[in-house]
């Protein structure tokens, strides 16, 4: 079993700009995205631009540790 890590000092629906920089040109897209399936409490959403799925912040918090993947919304970076 995975050691519960302290998540980051930020809101849940703020990426890490190293994950996803507000420079990205679809940054305000892809974080509507993610809006919208935090807000239907769904694990992820389908990205946009790629249509790979993506797991939202909560999904991760919910799981308790960083799985070292480099996801675009964990909350432990």
């Amino acid at each position: 079993m995975r050691q519960q890590q302290p998540l980051a000092d930020r809101p849940l629906d703020r990426p890490h700009p190293s994950r996803l920089s507000p420079d990205e040109p679809h940054y305000d897209v892809i974080m509507r995205a993610h809006r919208a399936a935090l807000d239907a409490g769904t694990p992820g959403y389908f990205d946009p631009l790629t249509r790979l799925y993506v797991m939202t912040a909560k999904h991760h918090a919910d799981r308790g540790s960083c799985c070292n993947s480099g996801c675009r919304h964990c909350p432990y970076v």
